[in-house]
């Protein structure tokens, strides 16, 4: 089992691995110049094992189908970001086969980071209305003894 320092350490880290792939890949696109700049693609290699370790040591431990299944989802993106980076240093790469792998990777990482608060808010409010329709049940018979005494 993981303590929960390392958990936060890893929970911090994941923001880094994705700042330093967006770095990665932001030199080639302005520079315009795919080979010659070669440093960046360390950058997204390293950025891309960071985001990888961080999602193989944080899986979801909850009840809850819908967001294990989402963070499931969520755990591919490190994948694709590391295919993009076989094609980054792959000899006969070209631009397009990485940053289509980036891109795919991207768009998992935007969509469940978009899912994943939503269910867990659904999640809490469904707990919070639970939680208060039991005081209710609860509550409701001391009010019917309060008005049966006046």
């Amino acid at each position: 089992m993981i303590s929960d320092s390392t958990k936060r350490i890893l929970n911090a880290l994941s923001p880094v691995g994705l700042l330093m792939i967006a770095a990665a890949v932001v030199v080639p696109l302005l520079q315009h110049d795919f080979q010659q700049h070669s440093w960046y693609k360390y950058l997204f290699a390293a950025g891309a094992a960071v985001m990888l370790i961080c999602k193989l040591f944080l899986p979801y431990t909850g009840k809850d189908m819908r967001l294990k299944r989402l963070f499931r989802i969520e755990a591919w993106a490190p994948v694709f970001f590391c295919v993009a980076t076989f094609f980054l240093f792959w000899p006969e790469g070209q631009m397009r086969d990485w940053l289509a792998f980036t891109l795919a990777g991207g768009v998992i990482q935007i969509i469940t980071s978009i899912a994943i608060p939503m269910r867990q808010r659904k999640i809490y409010n469904e707990a919070l209305i639970k939680r208060q329709q039991e005081e209710d049940l609860s509550n409701k018979p001391k009010a019917h003894r309060l008005a049966k005494k006046k």
